[in-house]
């Protein structure tokens, strides 16, 4: 290390147990930061997001079962692990 670093004020292991916990950063184009003041809104939409495709999802789940009739998405599922 060279002589002019000072770690006199330093505290060991500040942000070990933040490290551990893990870390996701992601990096917004301009133009979508502009729409969010902070990144307690970028996580509201997010979530909001998130909940809605599964929502939509598990409606089209639904509905594929009724059309097909009992069992007929697990067969298709089931066939389609085959394949590979």
């Amino acid at each position: 290390m060279l002589p002019e670093y000072d770690f006199a004020g330093a505290v060991r292991g500040k942000y070990y147990e933040r490290y551990r916990q893990g870390t996701n950063v992601v990096l917004l184009d301009p133009d979508v930061a502009a729409a969010f003041r902070d990144s307690a809104t970028v996580n509201d939409a997010l979530r909001l997001l998130v909940s809605l495709a599964e929502a939509k999802v598990a409606r089209r789940r639904t509905a594929g079962r009724q059309e097909q009739g009992p069992g007929k998405g697990l067969q298709r599922a089931v066939q389609g692990r085959r394949r590979r």
